[in-house]
């Protein structure tokens, strides 16, 4: 057990899921496992390991934030030994052509800062996924009708932002959606020499002020689950 995580030895998978939101990682799990049980309800932050097509797998809520994520990507890292960590969330559409339902596999994560800044001072390092994951999440989206966009993200550390000039020249240099998580995963993923990707759902849109509703948000992103399940284990 650790101080965040209340599952003993042996009952966390080493290919982790890692939805912000603990009651989507209690559909997630309750859908698409197979005797899933619940591992992990420190400070309600649930965790449930199950198995998928026989492979092991968890699926364990990170909180909302950069911050939140660190804490429990290191602690699964440091104390469990996973490997395999795939952030699946939602996320804010920032391109024109990028629909709400639409899934982004994201294989950079810019941010302006995350916890793991100060490490690096004055260099800016280059948050990325790892090749083989995506790799292989491309080549599932590719098997099904979801539309599907590989690209790079943001990772804000602020959910109510106040920077228009900032959305302008991410908008200009292709970023497809924000989020505030996926940098400081593939930052921990790299620091630790392990494999990380985020799939997102795009849940709303800065440009055209679409949303989903909670609810939807919460249960209706199945399909990218399927495809980081798939990545995981090809």
């Amino acid at each position: 057990m650790t101080v965040h995580i209340g599952a003993a030895p042996g009952e966390i998978a080493s290919t982790v899921l890692m939805p912000g939101d603990p009651y989507r990682a209690k559909w997630a799990a309750e859908t698409f496992l197979k005797d899933a049980k619940l591992v992990n309800e420190v400070r309600g932050m649930l965790g449930f390991t199950g198995t998928w097509n026989g492979n092991p797998v968890t699926i364990q809520g990170s909180g909302m934030g950069m911050p939140s994520l660190s804490i429990y990507a290191n602690e699964l890292i440091s104390e469990y030994d996973v490997q395999t960590l795939i952030r699946i969330g939602s996320c804010g559409g920032m391109q024109a052509h990028v629909g709400i339902r639409d899934v982004i596999i994201a294989m950079t994560a810019s941010t302006i800062t995350s916890p793991s800044s100060a490490i690096f001072r004055e260099f800016n390092f280059a948050p990325t996924a790892d090749w083989s994951l995506l790799r292989a999440a491309v080549a599932a989206a590719e098997t099904r009708d979801t539309k599907t966009h590989v690209g790079g993200i943001y990772s804000s550390d602020v959910f109510y932002a106040e920077r228009p000039d900032l959305d302008e020249q991410m908008v200009r240099h292709g970023i497809l959606g924000v989020e505030m998580e996926a940098a400081e995963l593939y930052t921990l993923a790299a620091r630790h020499g392990r494999r990380a990707l985020a799939v997102l759902t795009v849940s709303d849109h800065l440009q055209t002020g679409e949303a989903l509703p909670s609810e939807d948000r919460e249960k209706t992103f199945g399909d990218m689950v399927e495809i980081a399940l798939e990545a995981a284990f090809t």
